[in-house]
């Protein structure tokens, strides 16, 4: 059966579907000796011979997760143009080829989902309302004034969690919000100086140290997904709500 070769890529444990289109429009695709190019091509998986930068695909043996603890500086990726390290260079006892499903800044360390999953990898990449935890630590004290404003203008979900001159925050937010909750910050004269993520949905980091995996399950791969439709859930029950009227004097 012929379906788009993005599709085919990314159920094959190349990479994300978002990254396998990047992939095809930089010719490194070829369907039976062909370059192609074109995002709507389509082909047939079990009878086109295809390659993915010069190497022949195959199906995975079995879909693999895992949740990764990323060090920071560290690229979240499994090449870099610039030489910096990234998370390939800590699954040398892999046997499948997986990728990273979604992204953790460059600075930022902790929880990242790595899989060879196509088809839950993209889900995950186009899901940007599932709540994430942070630990943050911060240049100074926020006020409870600066706490409730930054709250209201992000959703964010800010607590205190230890110090006083360089204090850490645990902060609940879904990843569609954390650039504009990075932004408030440095705004408020409170600049993010180090950011760790300890949990996606209800799957948390735990105790891993940096550079270190551990294997899940599809089940609970897939349960970030659920995470994503009850906060979608709580949203529109927000706004289908009715708004108290004041009542007359």
């Amino acid at each position: 059966m012929e379906e788009r070769l993005q599709k085919i890529i990314a159920r094959a444990g190349v990479a994300s579907r978002r990254h396998a289109e990047e992939m095809i429009a930089s010719g490194l695709v070829t369907v039976n000796g062909r370059v192609v190019t074109e995002l709507g091509t389509k082909a047939d998986a079990e009878r086109d011979h295809i390659k993915v930068a010069g190497k022949l695909l195959h199906r995975p043996q079995e879909h693999v997760y895992l949740v990764f603890h990323k060090p920071g500086e560290v690229v979240s990726t499994l090449s870099d143009p610039e030489g910096r390290p990234t998370v390939r260079d800590f699954l040398q006892n892999v046997s499948e080829r997986v990728f990273p499903a979604g992204r953790l800044e460059y600075h930022t360390s902790g929880l990242l989902l790595l899989t060879n999953d196509g088809d839950l990898a993209n889900q995950f990449l186009r899901a940007h309302e599932i709540p994430q935890q942070y630990q943050i630590k911060l240049k100074g004290l926020l006020t409870f004034a600066e706490i409730e404003s930054i709250s209201r203008s992000t959703g964010a979900r800010i607590e205190r969690i230890r110090g006083k001159e360089s204090p850490w925050y645990e902060v609940e937010i879904s990843e569609a919000r954390r650039d504009a909750l990075r932004n408030r910050l440095f705004q408020t004269g409170h600049p993010v100086e180090k950011m760790k993520r300890v949990r996606i949905g209800a799957l948390e980091l735990g105790p891993l140290a940096p550079g270190q995996y551990r294997e899940i399950s599809a089940k609970q791969a897939a349960a970030i997904l659920r995470a994503r439709s009850v906060a979608q859930t709580r949203r529109s029950s927000r706004r289908a709500a009715p708004r108290a009227r004041p009542g007359k004097a």
